[in-house]
């Protein structure tokens, strides 16, 4: 499993589609400085939101670049072949490239955590805040938050590409799946509170409960108003959260490598 996880880490360093996607990254930082002159008496706030969405998004960019270059390029390829070769299982290679994946995913958030952190510390020039953003642990934490969630999008993604004969649907589905898991809380909320009375939006409502038995609510590992205004998260909700990702994560994984095991290559 080691060594799987090594060339992965290799390869996925060494792709240019990558390379544009980090490009994608510092661009969205960058916009974020810049989004900093709309708020003249919060500029490091508007900064922080901003940038922090920006991550998120390079994120789920890489996840699925990643998962798409190591697993679905590779048994579209047939050079998945080479690697069964060895005296290990399919589940320890597919293992391999999702732990591969998270550690690049882990070193591309730091990255981009810290350069984040310079621009916030920068925006707005010498003007003071009245409510300062909170640095340290509260930042780091949501930029774990942020780890968390593009994990569960990478553990989706490695699901489809273990059993997809369509080169770019897992990277498709990853996408919509992101997206869909981020909004699901936001559009669960809005409904219970009546949906501001249209009807016809209330009659989603079943539809929206079905969802939350197999969608995640990514939305959940989204601590930024802690690090923006100082708002800590309730412990119990970040950790019921942690653990329900994690659930998730494993039964994706699981389901990966039943499926990988049963493919046939020809």
């Amino acid at each position: 499993m080691i060594s799987f996880l090594l060339s992965a880490w290799r390869a996925g360093l060494r792709s240019r589609s990558i390379q544009a996607v980090l490009i994608l990254g510092l661009v969205l930082v960058g916009i974020a400085y810049l989004s900093a002159a709309f708020s003249p008496r919060q500029p490091k706030t508007v900064a922080l939101d901003v940038g922090l969405s920006g991550i998120r998004f390079s994120l789920v960019m890489f996840s699925l670049f990643w998962v798409q270059e190591l697993v679905g390029h590779e048994i579209q390829r047939r050079t998945v072949l080479f690697a069964l070769t060895y005296p290990v299982s399919r589940g320890q290679y597919l293992i391999g490239r999702y732990l591969a994946v998270l550690g690049m995913l882990a070193l591309a958030a730091v990255m981009l955590g810290m350069l984040l952190w310079i621009v916030v510390l920068n925006a707005g020039g010498r003007y003071e805040q009245v409510f300062g953003v909170a640095p340290g642990v509260a930042y780091w934490l949501t930029i774990l938050g942020l780890w968390i969630d593009v994990a569960v999008v990478a553990a989706f993604a490695l699901c489809i590409a273990s059993l997809s004969t369509v080169p770019m649907l897992p990277f498709a589905l990853g996408l919509a799946f992101a997206a869909a898991g981020k909004s699901l809380g936001a559009v669960a909320e809005y409904l219970s509170q009546g949906a501001g009375g249209d009807l016809e939006i209330m009659r989603l409502a079943p539809v929206v409960d079905a969802i939350h038995w197999f969608l995640p609510d990514l939305s959940r590992l989204d601590w930024r108003a802690w690090p923006m205004y100082g708002i800590a998260p309730d412990t119990s909700a970040m950790t019921g959260s942690g653990m329900v990702a994690l659930a998730y994560i494993v039964l994706l994984v699981t389901l990966a490598v039943l499926a990988f095991n049963r493919r046939e290559f020809e």
